[in-house]
């Protein structure tokens, strides 16, 4: 099992298979555990859009199956969100039996949220996590970035960038707390560290080293299970 070394551009999340040799991409599993590949990254989750009363135990004892393979490096996307139609109550407990497990395993997770940023906050707090979280897809304010930042916590931005609105947001976020994604938007990842390296004054490489780093620290040394 060779030992991974990631270079180039570090996605840290989206839900496409397809990227360039110069793309590392940690890929998102809402479902369907069981077509996971060797060769490629992947975090697993229970998303609050799909999750269903009838049959969420079933699917979390599959995802804690999945959760443990070596590929597998983080829980999620999972978290809360007050804009789907799944009951809250059932996100809140499925979203901290997924914390549990995160911290059981060591993984990271990454989070979800849509209006309900003081429910993911609390909980986290309340069930005492104490691995990396990463908030994906960030477009909020510059007093809710503070806080997850002051929290410990990692922010990931997008196609939001493309946004002006999002350039003074993403101006303060320091460099050892930063992720950059493409989700499930056409938009290519090295489109995104362009606009990212121009709001932060910096050159691509430069940024896309900083990124690196933060994937080493939070991920550690990642091998695939076989070939």
């Amino acid at each position: 099992m060779p030992e991974f070394m990631p270079t180039g551009y570090i996605n840290i999340h989206t839900h496409s298979t397809e990227s360039s040799k110069e793309v590392v991409a940690i890929i998102n599993q809402d479902s369907k555990f069981e077509s996971l590949s060797v060769n490629s990254y992947y975090s697993v989750g229970l998303h609050p859009w799909h999750l269903n009363s009838i049959n969420t135990e079933t699917e979390f004892q599959e995802l804690k199956i999945a959760a443990e393979l070596n590929n597998v490096r983080a829980i999620g996307e999972c978290g809360l969100d007050k804009s789907c139609k799944t009951d809250f109550k059932l996100q809140e407990i499925q979203f901290r039996k997924q914390i549990h497990l995160a911290n059981q395993l060591h993984k990271p997770l990454i989070i979800h949220c849509v209006r309900a940023f003081e429910e993911v906050i609390s909980a986290l707090k309340e069930e005492q996590n104490n691995v990396s979280v990463i908030f994906h897809g960030f477009q909020k304010g510059a007093a809710l970035a503070i806080r997850i930042l002051e929290a410990g916590h990692y922010l990931s931005f997008g196609h939001q960038l493309l946004s002006t609105k999002n350039e003074d947001v993403f101006k303060l976020v320091p460099w050892e707390r930063l992720f950059l994604e493409s989700d499930n938007h056409p938009i290519p990842i090295e489109t995104i560290y362009q606009k990212a390296a121009s709001i932060k004054g910096v050159s691509v490489n430069e940024l896309a080293n900083k990124i690196s780093n933060n994937f080493d620290r939070v991920f550690g040394p990642c091998k695939f299970e076989s070939a």
